[in-house]
């Protein structure tokens, strides 16, 4: 008996038990404490599950990771937003998202809601400006239910004239909130003048009149042209088996055409980029709101991580953060020691052709001439003197955000549909840590020297911002002299 126990645990502590199927890695207590078996950082890349992508006849590609489990992650995310509206539609797609969940074909809004609650699972979606997103997660049993409630909500909508009516009074009322809400208005104003007179620069919600003259056949009509299978991506991750979705996508989304005639995709105009500014004075206001910004790059420029570095270079910071002076940001440590302002909080937005760089600044309005010179020396330091020392940390914070994110079934579905659509792939974790590896102070340096060096800001500022600068005199600090 002895022997045989002596058998069993000299098994574990090898770290090998398999079953049919699987093999589980296992440490003891008496092995942990003479040796390490943990992985590296680069095993760590490789350990993670494939991601499976199978596209359909009509052209709707799914992509799944599998990451076991008894809850998964399921949505679909649709090459359609405010950028592909007009001006007269302008906040149709928004307006579809909320109508989606008022009832379908095949389900009330009573049946839809009860259908999901009995389930335990959540529905939700969302709209930005090159994407819809509709998604729900669920446990891994009720994997068909949830893509049939999907194919449902998006393809047929029953969108009634009363619902419709009821949820123009909604959205409305969301519209005051959002203008409640000076980080959302003033990111608002940042792409009005940025994309000037191209649909970037457009918002998401639609401007009030739009909201009130929306018809039913403005939906279906929305619905008809962007709603196709070329410009669908079915993703999900967590506890699911990629052959039974693609299956699920084959029942559900068969019918679903493949193009619209009355749309021209590949024609459509690039965003022109306008430096420029927009003041909105309030001294009313208890803090100055500004952002500063330049053009950045798309998704798939090869430019876009070094941009993102950069950005993490900047950092953000608030008041309440306990670090302080000991803060990896040159810019932070500054506003830590000073009283320059009350936050701040870099940005790199992406769209498929173009792009934001900036920060967004919350300061009182004394210090704002202050704050404005440390900033620009230090975009300009980026520019010129960017050390190997202080891109290889901030590599790190970056690496580190990027996996951190990836936690959960959720974000990681997130993740697969935005770059099935952005990338046609999704791109393996080896890949991007190689990329970023390649990044050192001589390519932080060029990518800055030839996105912010002597180019055109957009500067917005609401609030008490009497002390502003000039226009031309920050856009006169967007270069040194150099010998």
């Amino acid at each position: 008996k002895e022997e045989k126990m002596a058998a069993v645990f000299g098994a574990v502590a090898r770290g090998i038990l398999r079953s049919p199927g699987k093999t589980f890695l296992l440490k003891s207590v008496a092995a942990s404490t003479s040796t390490n078996v943990s992985l590296s950082y680069q095993q760590s890349l490789l350990n993670v599950p494939e991601t499976r992508v199978t596209t359909l006849s009509n052209g709707l590609r799914i992509a799944s990771e599998n990451s076991g489990g008894n809850t998964c992650t399921v949505g679909l995310w649709i090459d359609a937003g405010s950028r592909f509206e007009s001006d007269k539609t302008n906040g149709v797609a928004h307006f579809l998202e909320h109508m989606a969940f008022k009832g379908t074909q095949k389900r009330s809004q009573t049946q839809l809601e009860l259908e999901i609650e009995n389930m335990g699972a959540h529905l939700n979606a969302y709209t930005s400006r090159e994407q819809t997103v509709y998604y729900a997660k669920c446990f891994s049993k009720d994997l068909p239910t949830s893509v049939d409630i999907l194919s449902d909500i998006v393809l047929k909508p029953v969108l009634g004239e009363r619902e419709i009516e009821r949820e123009r009074g909604v959205i409305l009322r969301e519209m005051e909130e959002v203008d409640q809400q000076v980080e959302e208005v003033i990111f608002d104003h940042v792409h009005s003048m940025a994309y000037q007179g191209t649909p970037l620069g457009r918002t998401i919600l639609g401007p009030t009149e739009n909201i009130k003259s929306i018809k039913r056949r403005d939906l279906i009509d929305y619905i008809s042209t962007h709603y196709t299978a070329t410009r669908m991506v079915l993703a999900a991750a967590g506890g699911v088996d990629h052959d039974e979705l693609v299956k699920l996508a084959e029942r559900y989304f068969d019918g679903l055409p493949s193009s619209s005639g009355n749309f021209d995709f590949t024609s459509q105009p690039a965003c022109r980029y306008t430096g420029s500014d927009m003041r909105v004075r309030d001294d009313a206001m208890p803090f100055a709101h500004i952002v500063l910004a330049v053009e950045g790059c798309g998704w798939i420029n090869p430019d876009y991580f070094p941009l993102m570095i950069a950005s993490t270079i900047v950092g953000n910071w608030d008041r309440s953060f306990v670090n302080g002076a000991n803060m990896p940001s040159r810019l932070a440590q500054e506003c830590a020691t000073e009283p320059l302002v009350r936050s701040f909080m870099s940005f790199n937005t992406c769209y498929t052709d173009t792009g934001l760089w900036g920060i967004y600044l919350v300061t009182d309005k004394l210090m704002i001439d202050d704050l404005f010179f440390n900033l620009q020396n230090e975009w300009m330091r980026l520019c010129t003197s960017i050390s190997d020392f202080e891109v290889e940390r901030a590599k790190n914070a970056f690496k580190t955000s990027l996996l951190m994110q990836l936690d959960g079934s959720t974000p990681v579905c997130e993740d697969i549909g935005r770059q099935m659509l952005t990338y046609g792939r999704r791109i393996p974790l080896p890949e991007l840590d190689y990329r970023i590896q390649q990044i050192d102070a001589k390519t932080i340096k060029e990518v800055c020297t030839r996105y912010i060096y002597d180019k055109c800001p957009i500067v917005v500022g609401i609030g008490p911002i009497e002390q502003l600068p000039d226009y031309n005199r920050i856009r006169g600090n967007f270069w040194w002299f150099r010998t």
